[in-house]
C-alpha cells in the first residue's frame, strides 16, 4: 500500500479497525473524539490527510445515533482538510430494517441514513451483508456490498454436514440459504413467518423436510435472539435434530439475545465481528474475523481492481444469471 493511504476508526469498534491496519501493513490514523458537557461530538484530525485515499471504519453499533453523528463528524472533518477521497466503511449498516413503508406515515430511514452520508461528503461506501440489498439503490455513489457468506461457509466445511439441512428463517433469506446451501451442497429448508410487530414473529409454516436433519440457520443479524429461537423451537417440534448451528454476520445481541443463545436446543453461534463482541459467557460462541475482507477490499479499491474476485465463484455465476 502506497503512503497515501489513511485509515482511521471512530469509537464504534476500534479492534476491527486495527486488525484490518496490521493486515495492509498500515498505521491506523490518529484522530482525537471526545464530547463537550453538553454531550456534543468534537473531532480532530490529527495528522496530515490533503490529497490522500482515505477510508473510515464504523459501525451502527450501540450506541447507534452517537456512532452515526461521530461518524458525520469524521466525515466533514475529512472534508474539511481537503482528504483526496472518502471512503466509508460500515461494517453493519444501521437503521437497513427501516428500508420501505410498511404502514401509513413511516419513514424510510434507510434511505435518509444514504442521503446524509452522501451530502456529508462521503465518496463511496463499502459495507457487509445489508439487511435489503435494494438499499445499495438509495445511494448516487459507488457502494460495494460485500457478504460473509463465503467466511461462514469455509467454517462450515470443517464440520461434519453429512446429516444437514440449510434454513432459511423467512423468505427474505430464501435467496442467502439457497446460495450457502449451493456451496456446502445441502438441501435447504424455507420457514415462513409474520410479524406482529418489531422483535417478534410468529413462525406459521415449514416448507421442506426437515425430520432427523441438523439444521443449520443462516441469518444477516441476530438482535434480540426472539424470532431465531421461535424458529429454532418449531424446528424442533416439525423433528429436526436439537443440535443447531445458528449462523449470522451482525451479532447485535441486543437483551436477552445472551441468554437466548444460550438455548439447549443451540449446539454453536457463529458470527463475524462487525460488532465488537463483548465479553459473553458463551462457551457456544464462535466469532470469525471480517477483518481480511475489508483489508483486502481497501487493497483492490485502492489499486482500481476487480472486487468480484473477493466473492467465490458460485457468486459471479450468480451474477452472470442476473442476480445480486
Amino acid at each position: 500500500m502506497r503512503d497515501d493511504v489513511k485509515i482511521f476508526s471512530g469509537s464504534s469498534n476500534p479492534v476491527l479497525a486495527e486488525d484490518v491496519c496490521r493486515l495492509l501493513g498500515l498505521p491506523l490514523g490518529e484522530v482525537m473524539i471526545s464530547r463537550f458537557t453538553s454531550g456534543e461530538i468534537y473531532v480532530n484530525i490529527k495528522e496530515s490527510v490533503r490529497g490522500a485515499d482515505v477510508y473510515v471504519i464504523q459501525s451502527f453499533c450501540h450506541p447507534v445515533n452517537e456512532n452515526f453523528v461521530e461518524l458525520m463528524v469524521m466525515i466533514d472533518a475529512l472534508k474539511r482538510s481537503s482528504a483526496g477521497m472518502i471512503n466509508v466503511i460500515l461494517p453493519y449498516y444501521g437503521y437497513a430494517r427501516q428500508e420501505k413503508q410498511d404502514s401509513p406515515r413511516e419513514p424510510i430511514t434507510a434511505k435518509m441514513v444514504a442521503d446524509v452520508l452522501t451530502t456529508v461528503g462521503a465518496q463511496r461506501v463499502i459495507t457487509m451483508d445489508l439487511h435489503a440489498a435494494a438499499i445499495q439503490g438509495f445511494f448516487n455513489i459507488p457502494v460495494d456490498h460485500m457478504t460473509a457468506l463465503d467466511l461462514i461457509a469455509d467454517y462450515l466445511r470443517t464440520k461434519d454436514l453429512s446429516n444437514a439441512i440449510v434454513i432459511s428463517p423467512d423468505a427474505g433469506r430464501a435467496k442467502t440459504a439457497e446460495r450457502l446451501a449451493t456451496y456446502l451442497d445441502l438441501p435447504v429448508a424455507l420457514m415462513n413467518k409474520r410479524r406482529p410487530k418489531h422483535n417478534e414473529a410468529e413462525i406459521t409454516h415449514v416448507i421442506g423436510e426437515v425430520e432427523g436433519k441438523v439444521p443449520i440457520i443462516i441469518e444477516d443479524m441476530i438482535d434480540t435472539g426472539g424470532t431465531i429461537i421461535k424458529v429454532i423451537e418449531s424446528l424442533v417440534e416439525h423433528g429436526a435434530r436439537p443440535e443447531v448451528l445458528l449462523c449470522a454476520t451482525h451479532a447485535i445481541f441486543s437483551d436477552p439475545a445472551p441468554q437466548r443463545i444460550q438455548h439447549p436446543a443451540i449446539q454453536e453461534v457463529i458470527v463475524t465481528d462487525t460488532f465488537p463482541i463483548q465479553k459473553l459467557h458463551a462457551p457456544k460462541l464462535t466469532v470469525l474475523s471480517a477483518a481480511p475482507l475489508f483489508a483486502e477490499a481497501i487493497n483492490r479499491i485502492h489499486h482500481n481492481r476487480s472486487m468480484s474476485m473477493l466473492f467465490a465463484e458460485s457468486s459471479y455465476q450468480g451474477c452472470e444469471n442476473g442476480e445480486s
